[in-house]
């Protein structure tokens, strides 16, 4: 395990901290790589013990938790860090089977990514995470369970306005409101829904990652 901090900014300093964790060193390495780089500071683990240890020791302010690992599993992390440290957490994983995404929507994640997704997809939906949780705590309140899943259990991307939010956020470098009103100029310039703006903007991001 180790904490790989992005560009010399401490988590006060940068956009927030935020714990990795998944037993694959090439997707772990690759998705630590692309957060420091977005401006995060970034602590990774292979595992779910290590994981605890690290979120006990440096109380990030966001996890990104795989699922199935080899000892304690991704839900195992989960149930700790919301239990024991409070620490909200959004999953990666490449299962979508109707018992995974039931005990998604359970424990409460922010959001449920499902892979395969390049960084510049997960990047947006980092942002739009700790844009919520930004929300909430200028409002006093804490994200309760049922607000929390980003993406409907139903279907992991049935709800595209988050992501697109974390999109406008990354690219142009502004807050969530701003995010959210350029979104909803972009719906009314284009007569749609801010839903199928959502959509089409993420449609012509993944068309742009495929043809990078």
């Amino acid at each position: 395990m180790k904490q790989a901090a992005a560009g010399g900014d401490t988590g006060s300093q940068g956009k927030g901290r935020i714990l990795v964790v998944d037993d694959d060193r090439l997707v772990l390495a690759t998705v630590t790589h692309g957060l420091a780089q977005a401006g995060y500071e970034v602590i990774d683990a292979d595992n779910g013990d290590d994981a605890i240890l690290l979120a006990r020791e440096h109380r990030p302010q966001l996890a990104l938790l795989d699922i199935r690992m080899e000892g304690k599993s991704g839900f195992d992390v989960a149930e700790t860090l919301r239990d024991a440290y409070g620490i909200p957490f959004m999953f990666l994983s490449a299962f979508s089977d109707a018992a995974t995404l039931a005990t998604v929507k359970s424990l409460g994640a922010l959001a449920y990514l499902v892979k395969p997704l390049d960084v510049g997809q997960i990047v947006p939906a980092v942002e739009a995470a700790f844009g919520r949780l930004r929300q909430a705590e200028a409002g006093g309140q804490p994200l309760m369970p049922a607000q929390t899943l980003a993406l409907a259990a139903s279907d992991p991307l049935a709800d595209p306005v988050p992501l697109a939010l974390g999109v406008l956020m990354h690219r142009f470098s502004l807050p969530r409101d701003e995010a959210w009103r350029r979104l909803q100029r972009l719906a009314d310039e284009h007569k749609l829904s801010v839903v199928a703006q959502a959509e089409r903007l993420l449609a012509a991001v993944e068309e742009l990652a495929r043809t990078a």
